[in-house]
């Protein structure tokens, strides 16, 4: 029964009176409301909502309360979560290792509020990273032939470790659709911006050949579709003939690291909500 934080990140059909009712029941629960934030597309009308409260006591059957009395009367689409428990996130990455340094970095600092019980990659590149963080790395390498085969040892890796969420930090394999299934919306993955129009090997020399004025680099969530996912981050920076190849690789990847950080914290922070190939990023 002792006092806790908890946030409530949601979406329904739109209609009169959905904040009321919402904050009306946290108030009566003996919560204080934190932050509230809200929004109606009036597209899909379609009501989405942020509340981050606090209790001073919060009762075990808080969490079923909600969902006979809120979540079943409004039709919610919803994620109810303790701020005290944190994430366990797994690290996936191949030869590049510019945002797993970023990343490990920020959790070291503690400006990532995560566990990170492992690190995946088909590379034996960065063990020795791993090992100066403490962190178990495991290597699977993936062929055509063995491919289903290590994904299941993956998965099994990841289960036995409890993983809530992936990364993928520059990890230059395609996933199956099997294994993007069993973490909807709990794998984040980086690219530069210029997809689909520099797609594939070499994007910056490509984007050099082409006299781009602009880089970026842009953060999503996995799905079946290839880096068709809802997109979490973005950010650009402006470009001119005066950069080189080198130039536009350096402030491309500078741009990478920057906003997958921010796309896990705004995941970790629970800011997101996804509502088909779109998200609602809540301050």
């Amino acid at each position: 029964m002792a006092a806790r934080e908890l946030i409530l990140t949601a979406h329904c059909a739109d209609r009169v009176g959905l904040v009321a009712f919402m904050s009306n029941w946290v108030f009566e629960k003996g919560g204080n409301v934190l932050h509230l934030d809200q929004h109606v597309d009036d597209v899909s009308q379609r009501f989405f909502i942020r509340i981050h409260w606090h209790m001073g006591e919060v009762d075990a059957l808080l969490p079923l309360q909600f969902e006979q009395e809120v979540a079943k009367e409004l039709d919610l689409d919803y994620r109810l979560s303790f701020t005290d428990t944190t994430p366990r996130m797994a690290l996936f990455v191949t030869r590049l290792g510019h945002c797993l340094w970023d990343l490990l970095s920020r959790y070291e600092s503690g400006e990532l509020k995560v566990d990170i019980p492992l690190i995946i990659s088909n590379h034996e590149k960065f063990r020795g990273l791993a090992e100066r963080f403490d962190i178990p790395y495991h290597v699977f390498e993936i062929t055509k032939e063995n491919k289903a085969e290590q994904e299941a040892k993956e998965l099994q890796v990841l289960a036995d470790q409890k993983v809530d969420f992936i990364v993928l930090a520059r990890y230059m394999q395609v996933l199956s659709d099997n294994f993007v299934d069993q973490y909807p919306n709990r794998i984040i993955n980086i690219h530069h911006s210029f997809l689909p129009a520099f797609a594939g090997a070499k994007p910056y020399h490509r984007a050099y050949d082409r006299g781009v004025k602009l880089i970026g680099a842009t953060a999503h969530y996995v799905t079946a579709e290839l880096d068709e996912g809802p997109i979490i981050e973005q950010d650009t920076l402006r470009v001119s003939h005066r950069d080189s190849i080198k130039d536009l690789v350096r402030t491309g990847r500078d741009l990478e690291k920057v906003v997958l950080s921010r796309a896990v914290r705004l995941h970790v922070n629970k800011q997101v909500v996804v509502y088909g190939r779109r998200t609602m990023v809540f301050d």
